[in-house]
């Protein structure tokens, strides 16, 4: 286990005076080296925060606990996993969804109250706008213009990104040894924002190698960049390998929210940053809504195999145009 001392924690207030120049150099540097950060001073407030997590961990209680136990009473035997291989394929969690764009499911969702609706969508709005913040601030640092990513993720009708929630519980695991909370994976969108416990950990990124904890810490917000902001930068930012690891004690609290690109949007490495003609080769040009076809069936696995797939479907398409 690598230690996580130098895990990149970036205050945005920086941003607005003379230090602002070090706190962008540290986020291009997690961008390029860590794929993953965490922000200090985001602009949402610590009392919605703290509604949000209240809501979301009594939700829990009332609703999903008792669901989650009977599920756990047939993936368990008393002695641990029936069957290694399920284990293997299991992940400890408890989850729901909740889109929010293109189109909002949240009056949708049954067994929510009222006021855990309408927390949700208030904190749904504030990690919209900051999620625009923040791909203006990455475009900053790779020299594209502002709005850029953002123009992208919209694709060529126009409309609104994707944008939904994970909330996620991870209640304690009698055989953590066995069962992880979430397989390791990457993330197949854009860019990632999640609000997660702080007093369970289970988060961990892999960093030249080895598993790095992402310390949880009050309040603040992780972010993670996804596949499709590895393919527009043309690898110069990296989507990251992460997992979580199952705790035999606690309940740890998840909320992540996925800010990615429109299903009609057409991914491509951004020209200003296609130097040459190798790199022009290195990433593929595909519709989002196809890459999450392929990425709901191989998620669990390496994400070069799906980037090589749609190489190869753009060779194919080359060919027949050059030989008619």
């Amino acid at each position: 286990m690598a230690p996580t001392s130098s895990f990149p924690i970036i205050d945005l207030g920086l941003l607005a005076g003379e230090e602002r120049p070090a706190a962008m150099d540290l986020m291009r540097d997690a961008c390029e080296n860590w794929g993953f950060f965490q922000i200090l001073n985001h602009g949402i407030s610590t009392e919605l925060m703290d509604e949000v997590e209240r809501l979301t961990k009594d939700h829990y209680k009332r609703v999903r606990e008792q669901r989650f136990l009977e599920f756990a009473s047939k993936a368990l035997t008393k002695d641990g996993c029936d069957d290694a291989k399920v284990a293997e394929n299991l992940d400890w969690e408890s989850t729901f969804f909740v889109r929010h764009l293109p189109e909002s499911n949240l009056a949708e969702i049954p067994d929510l109250d009222d006021g855990y609706r309408r927390a949700m969508r208030r904190f749904a709005g504030e990690l919209e706008a900051l999620a625009e913040r923040l791909l203006d601030l990455l475009c900053e640092n790779l020299g594209l213009d502002k709005g850029y990513l953002a123009r992208a993720f919209r694709g060529p009708s126009k409309g609104a990104p994707t944008f939904a929630t994970k909330v996620s519980s991870y209640p304690p695991c009698p055989r953590p040894d066995l069962v992880s909370g979430l397989r390791a994976h990457t993330d197949a969108g854009g860019i990632i924002l999640l609000f997660q416990d702080d007093r369970v950990g289970g988060l961990q990124l892999l960093k030249d190698g080895e598993w790095v904890d992402v310390p949880p810490t009050r309040h603040s917000i992780v972010v993670n960049l996804g596949d499709q902001l590895e393919v527009i930068t043309n690898g110069r930012y990296k989507s990251v390998v992460h997992r979580v690891v199952a705790q035999p004690d606690g309940n740890r609290m998840s909320i992540a929210s996925f800010y990615n690109p429109g299903s009609d949007a057409v991914i491509y490495p951004a020209p200003a940053l296609v130097k040459d003609e190798e790199s022009a080769e290195a990433y593929p040009k595909f519709v989002f809504e196809d890459y999450m076809k392929l990425y709901v069936r191989h998620k669990f696995e390496a994400k070069e195999p799906r980037f090589q797939a749609f190489k190869s479907m753009e060779t194919e398409t080359s060919n027949r145009i050059a030989i008619a």
